[in-house]
């Protein structure tokens, strides 16, 4: 039975409230994302993963608590970059 407020047979109806979304549990999730451009986001990891450089050689006690640190480092680095990605992944519409 149609009443005259109700949308046409085969017209689409907007969600309904209180459903939430795909995605819109994530951050940022209520507005349109901005759609993922491959170009920044391999220019952002390149250049994160530019500043790992080249692995320290340690040779004894000394150099352990510079290699610590420098490990630490890497890791936020390479945190960083997965951060992008994960942000990325986030924008692109699922199949």
């Amino acid at each position: 039975m149609s009443t005259p407020s109700s949308p046409p047979t085969g017209a689409p109806q907007p969600p309904r409230p209180g459903i939430p979304l795909p995605g819109s549990h994530l951050p940022g999730g209520q507005a349109r994302p901005e759609p993922a451009d491959p170009n920044r986001i391999k220019a952002e990891v390149d250049a994160l993963l530019a500043e790992l450089g080249a692995t320290p050689s340690v040779t004894g006690p000394a150099e352990n608590t510079e290699a610590g640190a420098d490990i630490t480092r890497r890791a936020r680095i390479l945190e960083q970059a997965h951060d992008v990605l994960v942000d990325a992944l986030a924008t692109v519409d699922k199949i």
